[in-house]
């Protein structure tokens, strides 16, 4: 019978306590940038960051307390199935709605072809966005799911992939990593030179997915200035206790806890043909339960497990992670996984496939998913590695880690 202690990781915890004050704090430096009268769109896009609704509402009013009519554009590429009522749902589960924001959400595949006479790459902009008067860039800056580089997931990526809408991401992923590495800043930079763009709003969280940075860039100083902000967030990411893991078990996976539904920084394992694996952590096998309701069925991601639950199996929306998939052209991350009946079945699947365990005792971790690694439950081989940390806190006693049901306990 597996049995697990929960734990608590203490990670270093900076974060802003008033966020409507930081980001009017920071827009003010912007103003002389909006004029009265000027339609402004304002690119929201899929991932589940923090205070996204309080963020983008106080984006919304200090736009109309300088006399701008703003408008929200779901900047999100391929996902919520690469429609446009398919990304208005996405947004309105984060409580990004026309009523609750004040302001209109204009939601279109529509694009711009603003391609240049030599180009390296086609360029395309929303078409809502391209006809308004100005465009505010509001992005989560974070290590991306699929390369490392100056330019990761950030404002960058947004004024790419988010404007430019499915035809943009199908574009930039038909060069695999290449495009994802060195097409999106060069795609930056045409987008960049429209005079478009005013200003971006950049957010860094912590280890706890809270906000920590709010810094807003004028348009100029969007390209060299974010990767001194993509240094903060990869200094503040989480990590797992130990690098060595025969089964990790994730609670849930999906969109918004990351991009690829589970953060490959986190599990050490990338799945992208001609692309090297991370050096670290080295997990045998993974098991994952459960999919977000925010994932709207989108699984993509689900083969860099080994087994999922019949549950989340359930819940697949084939048609919404084909297209996330294929849009990615990274396949092997779109694979279904062994699928088990239950939790506890999945597990012993998962143990299995580990081959022989020399000291007899599996190194078994559970987390909630990859965004939240502060408490987890680790079997007692981790334990006695981690017991006497300064950052680890001893929550419980070792219980049973399924119920009579072949369930996971409660987390």
């Amino acid at each position: 019978m597996l049995t697990l202690a929960k734990v608590r990781q203490h990670f270093p915890r900076p974060r802003l306590d008033d966020i409507e004050v930081a980001v009017v704090e920071q827009m003010a430096a912007m103003r002389e940038r909006i004029r009265p009268g000027e339609s402004i769109a304002i690119t929201v896009g899929s991932r589940g960051i923090a205070n996204l609704a309080t963020i983008v509402h106080t984006v919304v009013e200090q736009l109309k307390g300088w006399g701008a009519t703003p408008f929200i554009i779901p900047a999100m590429g391929s996902h919520g199935g690469g429609t446009a009522e398919g990304q208005l749902e996405v947004l309105a589960s984060y409580g990004v709605t026309p009523d609750a924001m004040g302001c209109p959400i204009r939601s279109s595949m529509e694009t711009v072809d603003l391609t240049p006479s030599e180009p390296r790459n086609r360029v395309y902009m929303d078409r809502f966005a391209y006809e308004a008067d100005g465009v505010i860039l509001l992005n989560r800056v974070k290590l991306h799911t699929d390369f490392h580089g100056p330019h990761e997931s950030g404002l960058v990526k947004m004024s790419v992939i988010g404007l430019g809408k499915h035809r943009q991401a199908l574009e930039i992923h038909s060069w695999g990593v290449y495009g994802l590495r060195h097409l999106i800043p060069w795609t930056s930079r045409r987008i960049l030179a429209t005079g478009k763009i005013r200003f971006g709003i950049a957010l860094v969280e912590n280890a706890y997915d809270e906000t920590m940075l709010i810094k807003a860039l004028g348009a100029e100083a969007i390209l060299d200035e974010e990767p001194a902000l993509l240094d903060v967030a990869r200094a503040h990411m989480p990590k797992l206790p130990v690098d060595d893991i025969d089964v990790l078990m994730i609670d849930r996976m999906g969109k918004d806890i990351s991009g690829a539904g589970l953060d490959p920084n986190i599990i050490g394992r990338n799945m992208i043909r001609g692309e090297p694996e991370p050096e670290r952590p080295r997990v045998k096998a993974i098991t994952v339960h459960d999919l977000t309701e925010a994932s709207h069925g989108n699984a993509v991601g689900m083969g860099l497990a080994d087994v999922i639950s019949r549950r989340l199996f359930d819940k697949i929306d084939l048609q919404a992670t084909n297209e996330n998939t294929v849009t990615s052209s990274f396949l092997l991350r779109g694979k279904i996984p062994v699928v088990a009946p239950d939790d506890a079945t999945a597990y012993a699947y998962a143990l299995r496939s580990c081959g022989r365990i020399e000291d007899g005792e599996p190194r078994v971790m559970r987390i909630r998913d990859t965004l939240m690694l502060s408490e987890l439950y680790v079997s007692p081989s981790v334990l006695c590695e981690i017991r006497d940390r300064v950052d680890i806190e001893i929550l419980d006693t070792l219980s049973p880690a399924f119920g009579a049901e072949g369930g996971l306990t409660q987390f």
